[in-house]
């Protein structure tokens, strides 16, 4: 990102030139006809003493805010002013289930420095986030949310010139929410099918044995005839 600014005409004796970071530190120095860099901006950025301009490099969300071009001979002159907005990070929905039988969930929207948490509840087919939207401002001055729109919970990451989200159907987090649930039914299905089975076989071992006894009977009946 380069950082242009009308150079002044020459000054005689001396002055002191400087980009500032939000009014507070200088990134940028020249006094005397020697640069000096911040050390927090050195490798990052690149200033020109031909033109004054400022090049930042690998921004960082910490980079957003306000950089002044300011001339000092006997007063500061502003001759330039830039506010950048660094793009937002990606963002990250996790899902963490309860042991409740109702779809229950925690839902934790995240991004690279910041993240909010809100419970999700659904009850026949109504589903909800506890307490409505949430939302924060960012150490970045971004905005993070967490809402639901269309059947999904949306987590989303912005500011002036870029969004990122991400988001998950709520129809799989309820089954993710019920699963100790799903399991014991399971189990009890297999365990009843597992059950009759036994009781089928018992009866039917009975009744072969039965009709074993009354062939045996019948023959020696017939053999004492």
């Amino acid at each position: 990102l380069l950082l242009d600014v009308h150079k002044p005409e020459p000054l005689a004796g001396k002055f002191v030139f400087e980009w500032k970071f939000q009014n507070t530190f200088y990134v940028a120095r020249l006094t005397n006809g020697y640069v000096r860099i911040t050390d927090s901006y050195k490798h990052r950025v690149k200033f020109s003493q031909e033109n004054y301009s400022l090049e930042l490099k690998n921004l960082q969300k910490a980079d957003s805010g306000v950089y002044t071009a300011i001339m000092t001979v006997t007063q500061d002159q502003i001759l330039a002013k830039y506010q950048v907005t660094v793009q937002v990070s990606p963002v990250q929905l996790t899902v963490n289930s309860s042991s409740s039988d109702s779809c229950d969930v925690t839902v934790t929207c995240s991004s690279q420095d910041s993240s909010i948490s809100s419970t999700l509840t659904c009850d026949r087919g109504d589903c909800s986030l506890e307490g409505g939207e949430r939302s924060e401002v960012t150490a970045s001055a971004a905005s993070l949310r967490i809402y639901l729109l269309n059947g999904s919970v949306t987590c989303n990451h912005s500011n002036q010139v870029s969004w990122r989200e991400d988001r998950k159907e709520i129809d799989p987090l309820c089954l993710l929410s019920s699963g100790k649930t799903l399991s014991t039914l399971t189990v009890m299905n297999i365990n009843s099918i597992v059950l009759t089975s036994l009781v089928f076989l018992f009866f039917w071992k009975y009744i072969k044995l039965q009709e074993e006894v009354q062939d045996h009977m019948r023959t020696d009946m017939k053999k004492k005839s």
